[in-house]
């Protein structure tokens, strides 16, 4: 039977004068978890929200708060997005002065733990938490901006990423984020991603949300919605 897909919409799109409106509209829609992008200026050169929207955000939706935090010296913060309704906290490999000790302080907060790594970032990076973690996010852009273009040489990693995961069991979810839309969630899906982040293919000028993210499932093919 094919795995089920799910959907988590990037915020970094939404219309942040009615962000509350948004999110509850994903939710309506059916959304598996809200993305929530967090840039300090530093891991990455835009700065965008702090625990205070995840908060707010917490008070329009059920539905699971999946925060990616692309920030330097992650530990120093990850308490206060726990406090504020993450349910999954996601740190950079590329940030962490130990990735192990990280996860598991993200895990002792009562969350559940996530690790992303950049395009260029070797799998060889995070294949000693991949037993531990809850998420494994595979950047399909370099990190920072909405609205870049998919990374087609990334593919072959997620497909790489899947096949350890499933070689040795671990039971980690596979999301994918970047320049996911109707014309790339196919061919993620097929390497292997199981999570699909999307962002401005999702809050489009002149179509609902409910509109956009049915073409995006559509686009997916035969697997479970």
């Amino acid at each position: 039977m094919p795995d089920k897909i799910k959907i988590a919409p990037s915020i970094l799109s939404a219309d942040f004068a009615r962000l509350g409106e948004q999110v509850a509209e994903v939710t309506v829609a059916g959304a598996d978890y809200i993305h929530i992008d967090v840039m300090d200026g530093h891991f990455v050169p835009p700065i965008t929200i702090g625990p205070i929207v995840v908060e707010a955000v917490r008070r329009w939706t059920d539905v699971p708060l999946d925060v990616h935090l692309m920030i330097d010296n992650p530990e120093r913060h990850i308490e206060q997005f726990a406090g504020a309704g993450a349910d999954i906290i996601t740190v950079h490999a590329e940030a962490a002065n130990d990735l192990g000790e990280l996860i598991e302080s993200i895990k002792n907060l009562g969350v559940k733990a996530g690790v992303s790594i950049n395009p260029a970032t070797p799998i060889d990076a995070i294949e000693n938490v991949l037993s531990s973690v809850d998420l494994v996010l595979a950047m399909t852009v370099n990190p920072g901006w909405a609205g870049q273009a998919f990374m087609e040489e990334v593919v072959d990693k997620i497909v790489q990423l899947r096949r350890i995961m499933d070689r040795r069991g671990f039971a980690a979810e596979l999301e994918v984020d970047g320049g996911i839309s109707p014309k790339t969630a196919r061919r993620v899906v097929e390497a292997g991603g199981r999570v699909l982040v999307a962002g401005s293919a999702i809050f489009t000028k002149g179509k609902s949300v409910a509109e956009t993210m049915a073409e995006l499932r559509v686009s997916c093919g035969d697997v479970i919605l």
